[in-house]
Protein backbone atom coordinates (compact mmCIF):
# COMPACT_ATOMS: atom_id res chain seq x y z
CA UNK A 1 0.00 0.00 0.00
CA UNK A 2 1.19 3.30 -0.62
CA UNK A 3 2.46 5.81 1.88
CA UNK A 4 1.88 9.55 1.69
CA UNK A 5 4.17 11.88 3.32
CA UNK A 6 3.82 15.36 5.07
CA UNK A 7 6.32 17.44 6.25
CA UNK A 8 5.86 20.67 8.62
CA UNK A 9 9.04 22.47 10.03
CA UNK A 10 7.89 24.69 12.43
CA UNK A 11 9.55 26.98 15.03
CA UNK A 12 9.73 26.00 18.46
CA UNK A 13 7.96 28.98 19.72
CA UNK A 14 4.08 28.44 21.14
CA UNK A 15 2.39 30.35 18.60
CA UNK A 16 2.96 27.24 16.29
CA UNK A 17 0.88 25.31 17.92
CA UNK A 18 -2.37 25.80 16.28
CA UNK A 19 -0.47 24.92 12.91
CA UNK A 20 0.71 21.75 13.80
CA UNK A 21 -2.47 20.57 15.70
CA UNK A 22 -5.01 21.78 12.88
CA UNK A 23 -2.32 19.89 10.21
CA UNK A 24 -2.54 16.82 12.70
CA UNK A 25 -6.45 17.06 12.40
CA UNK A 26 -7.20 17.84 8.92
CA UNK A 27 -5.41 14.54 7.92
CA UNK A 28 -7.09 12.42 10.93
CA UNK A 29 -10.52 13.99 9.03
CA UNK A 30 -9.18 12.69 5.74
CA UNK A 31 -8.26 9.07 6.44
CA UNK A 32 -12.35 8.88 7.70
CA UNK A 33 -11.08 9.09 12.02
CA UNK A 34 -14.42 9.97 13.99
CA UNK A 35 -14.73 13.37 15.42
CA UNK A 36 -13.55 11.84 18.61
CA UNK A 37 -10.68 10.24 17.02
CA UNK A 38 -9.40 13.63 15.31
CA UNK A 39 -9.78 15.35 18.77
CA UNK A 40 -7.45 12.77 20.34
CA UNK A 41 -5.16 13.36 17.00
CA UNK A 42 -5.69 17.46 17.47
CA UNK A 43 -4.75 16.90 21.34
CA UNK A 44 -1.48 14.45 20.64
CA UNK A 45 -0.16 16.84 17.97
CA UNK A 46 -0.18 20.16 20.49
CA UNK A 47 1.33 17.86 23.37
CA UNK A 48 3.90 16.51 20.78
CA UNK A 49 4.81 19.92 20.32
CA UNK A 50 4.74 21.13 23.47
CA UNK A 51 6.87 17.90 24.35
CA UNK A 52 9.71 19.15 21.83
CA UNK A 53 9.44 23.14 22.44
CA UNK A 54 10.54 22.07 26.29
CA UNK A 55 13.35 20.48 24.81
CA UNK A 56 14.57 22.83 21.75
CA UNK A 57 15.98 26.17 22.18
CA UNK A 58 13.77 28.95 21.16
CA UNK A 59 15.56 29.75 18.25
CA UNK A 60 15.22 25.98 16.85
CA UNK A 61 13.30 24.40 14.25
CA UNK A 62 10.51 21.28 14.83
CA UNK A 63 9.74 18.90 11.91
CA UNK A 64 7.03 16.98 12.13
CA UNK A 65 6.65 14.06 9.53
CA UNK A 66 3.51 12.84 8.76
CA UNK A 67 2.87 9.31 7.36
CA UNK A 68 -0.63 8.10 5.90
CA UNK A 69 -0.94 4.08 5.38
CA UNK A 70 -4.44 3.49 5.06
CA UNK A 71 -6.51 3.97 7.70
CA UNK A 72 -3.36 5.03 10.12
CA UNK A 73 -1.45 8.18 10.85
CA UNK A 74 2.12 7.94 11.76
CA UNK A 75 3.86 11.31 13.48
CA UNK A 76 7.74 11.40 13.39
CA UNK A 77 8.77 14.41 15.68
CA UNK A 78 11.81 15.35 15.80
CA UNK A 79 15.18 15.19 15.79
CA UNK A 80 15.39 16.52 19.00
CA UNK A 81 18.35 17.06 21.41
CA UNK A 82 18.75 14.10 23.39
CA UNK A 83 17.78 15.73 26.88
CA UNK A 84 14.50 14.77 25.43
CA UNK A 85 15.37 11.32 26.37
CA UNK A 86 13.25 10.06 29.42
CA UNK A 87 15.41 9.46 32.30
CA UNK A 88 16.13 5.85 33.64
CA UNK A 89 14.78 5.08 36.82
CA UNK A 90 12.59 8.22 37.04
CA UNK A 91 9.79 7.82 39.20
CA UNK A 92 7.42 9.43 36.65
CA UNK A 93 6.38 10.48 32.94
CA UNK A 94 5.92 14.25 32.40
CA UNK A 95 2.78 15.31 31.80
CA UNK A 96 2.80 15.65 28.10
CA UNK A 97 4.09 11.35 28.15
CA UNK A 98 0.76 10.64 30.09
CA UNK A 99 -1.38 12.87 27.44
CA UNK A 100 0.52 10.88 24.78
CA UNK A 101 -0.02 7.53 25.73
CA UNK A 102 -3.67 8.40 26.58
CA UNK A 103 -4.48 9.26 23.32
CA UNK A 104 -2.74 7.40 20.49
CA UNK A 105 -2.52 3.53 19.75
CA UNK A 106 1.20 4.19 20.07
CA UNK A 107 3.79 6.42 21.89
CA UNK A 108 7.77 6.16 22.13
CA UNK A 109 10.60 8.19 22.85
CA UNK A 110 13.50 7.00 21.15
CA UNK A 111 17.48 7.51 20.45
CA UNK A 112 18.29 7.61 16.70
CA UNK A 113 21.64 8.25 15.97
CA UNK A 114 22.68 10.23 18.83
CA UNK A 115 19.24 12.28 18.61
CA UNK A 116 15.69 11.83 20.10
CA UNK A 117 12.79 11.18 18.30
CA UNK A 118 9.43 11.00 19.25
CA UNK A 119 6.62 8.45 17.79
CA UNK A 120 3.32 8.59 17.34
CA UNK A 121 0.50 6.54 15.54
CA UNK A 122 -3.08 6.71 15.52
CA UNK A 123 -5.13 4.59 13.85
CA UNK A 124 -9.05 4.34 12.67
CA UNK A 125 -10.98 2.06 14.37
CA UNK A 126 -14.71 2.33 14.97
CA UNK A 127 -16.18 2.67 18.68
CA UNK A 128 -19.51 2.77 19.82
CA UNK A 129 -20.49 6.17 20.20
CA UNK A 130 -17.83 7.76 17.96
CA UNK A 131 -19.72 10.23 15.60
CA UNK A 132 -17.94 10.53 12.11
CA UNK A 133 -15.28 14.00 11.31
Amino acid sequence: MHADSIRLTVPARGEYAKTVRMTAAQLASRIGMSYDQVDDVRIAAEEAFVYACECAADTAEITFDFEITGSTLSVRVGPLPTSCMPQAGAASENYAEFILRSVCDDFSVEHVAGECVLRLTCATAALPGDTVA
